[in-house]
């Protein structure tokens, strides 16, 4: 069975997941338009939704714990944007 995971350690791990994803070097060839270098930041990015989406649907959630979980899905969507779309 899988270990369950604390939403205090879920958080710090998507944050890190983030910081990944803005860390990846942009391939020199093909630049942005790298399907290989793309696929890695949506897959970071996916990882760190993928780790909070149920934190704020458990009874023990409390209001700050909703909160850091918006502020990540936020966090993730501007990291999209300036990572992928930096132009935008």
């Amino acid at each position: 069975m899988a270990k369950l995971i604390p939403a205090a350690e879920r958080i710090l791990r998507a944050r890190d997941l983030i910081q990944q994803a803005r860390d990846l070097p942009v391939p020199a060839e093909l630049g942005l338009n790298d399907l290989h270098y793309i696929a890695q930041v949506k897959d970071l990015l996916r990882q760190a939704k993928d780790l909070v989406k149920f934190i704020s649907m458990t009874p023990t959630a409390t209001a700050e714990m909703k909160a850091e979980v918006k502020a990540i899905y936020e966090e993730i969507d501007q990291a999209d944007r300036e990572i992928l779309h930096p132009s935008h």
